[in-house]
């Protein structure tokens, strides 16, 4: 981890073509002198079915093509309404912490210029402003654009490494308990939206030993880091 990221820590989307040829039989009759037989004079005619042309074939039908998901490489600086477009993003399977990202209010990577940052295990959300100037990123899964309004079927286990849940789409509401825990190494968060602000954090803890938490249907947000899995009691 670098040094910047270990300064400021604080977190803890047819034709048809008639043949029509007819063909026709002109019977000869010629009966010439007297007692010769006279057979009436006979007519045939034959006409050819219509040739079909092309068949029944179907038109081939037309594939919308498919929409490109919005995404943010795991690893550098992006400015924002340039290189990223605002909006909430998500990032999974990150290991260890080694996801660093924040969001800046200009480039000049002073402490002062941070509006929010993270290290990450397991997954994270975090919702890009438009009046963010940069959002940087290092050691991340790749990050997908996400619809904040998407339903999902929400669990009612979870990893106590897991990262961010979203209730309602990842976690369903209701109590949840951990237990195992040591060393206060265990951080549970509740929070109302993914800006990761102070401002934005409903209730927070670190534990050691049993953790009991209500997530309610109003919460936005999870979050679980170090902690022996939950499940819900309630």
């Amino acid at each position: 981890m670098s040094q910047q990221q270990q300064r400021n820590w604080f977190a803890r989307h047819k034709v048809l073509t008639a043949a029509g040829a007819v063909v026709a039989v002109i019977a000869i009759g010629a009966a010439m002198g007297g007692g010769g037989d006279t057979e009436s004079p006979k007519t045939d005619a034959k006409q050819e079915q219509p040739a079909k042309q092309g068949g029944d074939k179907k038109a081939p039908e037309s594939k919308a093509p498919e929409k490109k998901a919005v995404t943010i490489d795991g690893d550098g600086d992006f400015e924002v309404g340039a290189d990223v477009k605002p909006g909430l993003y998500r990032s999974t399977g990150n290991k260890d912490a080694g996801c660093y990202w924040e969001r800046a209010k200009n480039a000049s990577a002073d402490t002062d210029s941070i509006l929010a940052n993270d290290n990450v295990t397991g997954t994270s959300y975090v919702e890009i402003k438009a009046s963010d100037k940069l959002f940087k990123s290092s050691g991340c899964g790749t990050w997908e654009a996400v619809d904040a309004k998407a339903k999902g079927t929400p669990g009612t286990t979870l990893k106590g490494d897991g990262g961010m849940f979203k209730v309602g789409v990842d976690i369903a509401p209701g109590t949840y308990k951990s237990t195992g825990n040591k060393d206060a190494e265990c951080y549970w968060e509740r929070s109302k939206d993914a800006s990761h602000g102070t401002d934005s954090i409903l209730a927070n803890d670190n534990v050691t030993g049993t953790a009991i938490v209500k997530v309610g249907a109003s919460d936005a947000y999870f979050k679980s880091s170090g902690c022996g899995d939950w499940a819900k009691t309630g």
